[in-house]
Parts: structure tokens; C-alpha cells; sequence
């Protein structure tokens, strides 16, 4: 690594900072984000094993859901071990190319979260305005093409970002005040004209949370509308029921979702706050996935009754 001016060329290391302002108690705060990311790691490969295993949650619904598990669980191994490291052993060096490894696939995750939430309130929407032609609309082969499609969009659009951050070489400092290695954290690093990059992150962001925040919006104002001319307050409830556990899981991702990106580009938040709030934003839904869908899904609900409950006649 050179050095000159108190600059850094082509570091080949990175130091994470962890919590600025909360180093003294970071040991302690690794506890409940151990506990967070357990939840969402078990709770996700239960949701995957019971959809997988169940032949009767072979829907559109659940296919997205079990998508979106895996993506969880990708989600904390992509952050918890490097984090956790940081709080409770001090390891807070990290080479650069795994700093920009770290970067894709945390930012690449949330782009295919994203995306399957899309797919989620889509399949709502065709089950709900179009009852009729729902099974020859989502078909398996369209299911695989959806999935790819959102899975080859994220790869895309996030891989450039790395790109983008490999070419310039002159930076002020090497040390990222963050728990985890992200885009913009990384860009504030460099002593080169940045404009490239920044302008790039905002395009990813806007084209995928935004074209898809905006689309779900769409899918749920022609949803409601077909809803409440539903004549009986019954089947208006029952339509309301299949979409509650999705609406949860949209708003929890895109409200937490936009107010870290704001507040890291724009905002004037303290460090730790933005980075607690960023690392929670990261965490918790994958967490509460499994739990809001378990509770408010009666398939899902009924198959964990089975699954955890001894009927009598296997006790004797």
C-alpha cells in the first residue's frame, strides 16, 4: 500500500470501524444482532424446508416466498460473521477485494429482495382482479423466468458498482466508518472525483426500490379497487387476509430501505444512528419474515402444527 500526503494508493486493506461513538459497548450490542440473525437464519431454512417439503404450498405465493427466504438468509451470512468479528474479537481489518465482495452481494441481496416482493404483490394482484386466469398466467416456466429476471437485474445493475470502486486508485483513508463494507461508505473513502460513482448508486437505487416500490404501489391501488366493490363484507375480508403478511413485509423493507439511503446521501444523522438503523434495516426483516408469514399464513400456520405438534396416535 503506498502513502503519500496522507493519501493511500491501491490499498490492499480496509479498516471497519464498527459503531463510531459506541465502540465501549459494541461487544454487548453484538448480542441481540446474534439473536436477530439466528432467528432469520433458522426461521428462514424452516420456512424453506416446510414449502419445499409441502406439496400443497407448491403455489406461485410460496415459491416467491421460499425465494425470498433464501435471499434472508443470504442477507445475514453476508454480514453477521465479518460484523460480529468487529464487536467481539477487534477484527476490524479486511482486504479490500473482500470489502468489495462483501459490498455485492449485501447490495445485490437487497436488489433481489426487492424484486421478489415485485413478483409477491404481482401474483397478488393476478389472484385477486383475475382469479380466473391466475394458474395459466403464473405459470411454473413464468415463475423460473421471473425469478431469473430479478435475479440477473440485481447482478447486473450491483455488479458495476465494485467495478466502479476498483478503478480509482487514490484514496484519503482506509478506514470505513461502518460495521459492514457500504457503496456509499466506501465512495466517501476516495481522494478522486467521485461523481461517477455517486451518480451510479443513485440510478441503482431508483431502478430497482424505486421502479419496484412504485409498481407494488400500483398492483395494491388496483387491488384495493377491485376489493372494495366486492359486494359481501366477508369476501372482502377473506381478499384483505391473503395480502396483510405481504403489505407487512413491503412496508417494513422499503420504509427502513429509503430512510438509510436518505439519511447516508443526504441526511445529517449522527454515525451511529445511521449505521444501528442501517445494520437493523439489513437484519430485522429477514427476521420477521418467517414470523409475519408463519403467523398470518393458515397453510404455512397448520403445516408447523403438524410438524411441531405429536398427534395422538403417533404417541403410542
Amino acid at each position: 500500500m503506498g502513502s503519500t500526503n496522507m493519501s493511500y494508493l491501491n490499498p490492499k486493506t480496509v479498516t471497519l470501524t464498527g459503531i463510531p461513538g459506541l465502540e465501549h459497548v459494541q461487544f454487548w450490542i453484538g448480542f441481540p444482532f446474534l439473536g436477530v440473525c439466528l432467528v432469520a437464519v433458522l426461521g428462514n431454512i424452516f420456512l424453506l424446508i416446510i414449502i419445499l417439503t409441502e406439496r400443497s404450498l407448491h403455489q406461485p405465493m410460496y415459491i416467491f416466498l421460499a425465494v425470498l427466504a433464501a435471499t434472508d438468509v443470504g442477507l445475514c451470512v453476508a454480514i453477521a460473521p465479518k460484523m460480529l468479528a468487529i464487536f467481539w474479537f477487534g477484527l476490524c481489518s479486511m482486504a479490500f477485494d473482500a470489502c468489495l465482495t462483501q459490498l455485492f452481494f449485501i447490495h445485490a441481496l437487497q436488489g433481489m429482495e426487492s424484486g421478489i416482493l415485485l413478483a409477491m404483490a404481482f401474483d397478488r394482484y393476478v389472484a385477486i382482479c383475475d382469479p380466473l386466469r391466475h394458474t395459466s398466467i403464473l405459470t411454473p416456466l413464468f415463475l423460473v423466468q421471473i425469478v431469473l429476471m430479478v435475479v440477473v437485474r440485481a447482478t447486473v445493475l450491483v455488479g458495476i458498482l465494485p467495478i466502479l470502486l476498483k478503478r480509482l486508485q487514490l484514496f484519503q483513508s482506509v478506514v470505513i466508518v461502518h460495521s459492514y463494507c457500504e457503496h456509499m461508505a466506501v465512495v466517501k473513502l476516495a481522494a478522486e472525483d467521485v461523481h461517477i460513482n455517486k451518480s451510479y448508486g443513485l440510478f441503482v437505487a431508483f431502478a430497482i426500490l424505486g421502479f419496484d416500490m412504485i409498481f407494488v404501489f400500483i398492483s395494491y391501488i388496483l387491488i384495493f379497487q377491485v376489493v372494495f366493490r366486492l359486494p359481501q363484507k366477508e369476501a372482502r375480508r377473506k381478499a384483505f387476509n391473503t395480502c396483510t403478511a405481504h403489505i407487512v413485509v413491503f412496508l417494513e423493507f422499503y420504509i427502513l430501505a429509503f430512510f438509510s439511503f436518505f439519511s447516508h446521501r443526504f441526511g445529517h444523522v449522527s454515525p451511529y444512528v445511521h449505521i444501528l438503523l442501517s445494520t437493523i434495516y439489513l437484519l430485522v426483516p429477514p427476521a420477521l419474515n418467517p414470523i409475519v408469514y408463519g403467523v398470518k399464513t393458515k397453510e404455512i400456520r397448520m403445516r408447523v402444527a403438524q410438524i411441531c405438534i405429536l398427534k395422538p396416535d403417533t404417541q403410542k
